[in-house]
């Protein structure tokens, strides 16, 4: 349980933890000196904290104290994709991924408990939505991740980057998720360049805004459909910020900076979105937009309607956006044999929305009338 009579420092990120210890009477490099033993010496302990006076120390342990979520269990796939399943104060649980690859290593982390969207694809809005994450819950995952990795040979930390891919709209969390950005971001916590800290929103249009404004970091987009009309069964948040409003908010977050690219994710499914003429319009939606599309192989989960789309097929989609000038990879299928694979993340959700109990009742009446 949480001690609910103490702050959790990790919930602050810089500018927070400065004013924490102005109230204190204390110098603004305080805060600074805490970040360090917290988020690059992995230290919870004030009394190790050797740096601060005996005073201080004593003080944070009487107000202050450094919680973490709880590892519930390990999941380690065939292809070294890690995922980890953490247990949180109330109970819930989420989950978290690392994905190694040559010259750098993801961590992909979640900023809700379950989702507040219902994606029809995706197994993460199957599980309902019980609440946002703390900013210590988020910035925890990164904390648990990078302590049990460790470093490479050359002393270089194993995760690279940062994806906000997990479970839960990012945005639909905005100052929990940006606090935790920032420590990302801080070169006093994990000191990440904004080109390696990603935010994936399915379109979530005045707070991709205020994004550009307040932590302009790297931008996906969880597109899926070419059309209103497909888009809105696939991403039901189109009805409200349907196509014209989202490109447009993206031709803005990417505008006046000839660095940036907005990432459009587009999962490929069998006899849904992956003809040739959908590949036409996308190409078209896009064509002047700084935009790199990455093909998702559907990862199917229990009770789906949807099949992947087949090898041919997905290589077929990638060559005709290529050929319409549209920078396009097919995403590696990773960590699906332990369910960490895009759109596959389910943790343990209390769903205060009762969609989950709607899902399966579907799932087991469409058996039944098989």
């Amino acid at each position: 349980m949480v001690d609910d009579s103490k702050i959790n420092l990790l919930d602050l990120d810089k500018v927070r933890l400065e004013g924490f210890f102005s109230d204190l009477n204390e110098k603004a490099f305080r805060a600074r000196q805490v970040l360090t033993w917290i988020h690059q010496r992995f230290v919870t302990d004030f009394g190790v904290m050797t740096d601060l006076s005996k005073s201080l120390r004593d003080q944070l342990a009487e107000i202050a104290t450094i919680t973490l979520p709880v590892i519930e269990h390990g999941y380690l796939s065939a292809d070294g994709t890690y995922k980890w399943l953490l247990r949180l104060f109330d109970g819930n649980c989420i989950e978290t991924v690392f994905i190694p690859e040559e010259g750098r290593g993801t961590l992909c982390v979640s900023s809700q408990v379950g989702c507040v969207l219902n994606c029809s694809f995706c197994a993460t809005g199957k599980q309902g939505f019980s609440r946002n994450l703390q900013v210590s819950e988020i910035i925890g995952q990164v904390w648990l991740a990078n302590n049990a990795l460790g470093r490479d040979p050359k002393g270089e930390r194993i995760i690279t980057n940062v994806v906000m891919m997990g479970m839960g709209e990012p945005l639909a969390n905005f100052n929990h998720v940006v606090a935790a950005m920032n420590l990302m971001l801080d070169d006093f916590a994990y000191g990440l360049s904004w080109r390696r800290v990603t935010l994936s929103t399915a379109g979530m249009v005045p707070a991709m805004d205020r994004l550009r404004a307040e932590c302009p970091v790297n931008l996906a987009v969880s597109l899926h459909a070419p059309t209103d009309d497909l888009r809105d069964e696939l991403v039901p948040l189109n009805k409200k910020y349907p196509l014209r409003a989202l490109l447009a908010a993206c031709r803005r977050y990417v505008s006046g900076d000839k660095r940036r690219a907005v990432t459009f994710e587009y999962v490929m499914l069998e006899g849904i979105n992956d003809s040739l003429q959908h590949a036409q319009l996308l190409a078209r939606l896009l064509q002047d937009l700084p935009a790199k599309v990455n093909l998702i192989p559907f990862n199917p989960f229990p009770n789906t309607i949807y099949r992947c789309s087949s090898i041919d097929t997905i290589n077929q989609f990638r060559e005709r956006l290529l050929q319409k000038g549209v920078m396009t990879v097919t995403r590696k299928t990773r960590g699906d044999d332990i369910a960490a694979a895009c759109g596959q993340l389910a943790g343990r959700v209390q769903d205060r929305t009762h969609r989950a109990l709607r899902y399966q009742s579907l799932a087991n009446s469409q058996t039944l009338s098989a």
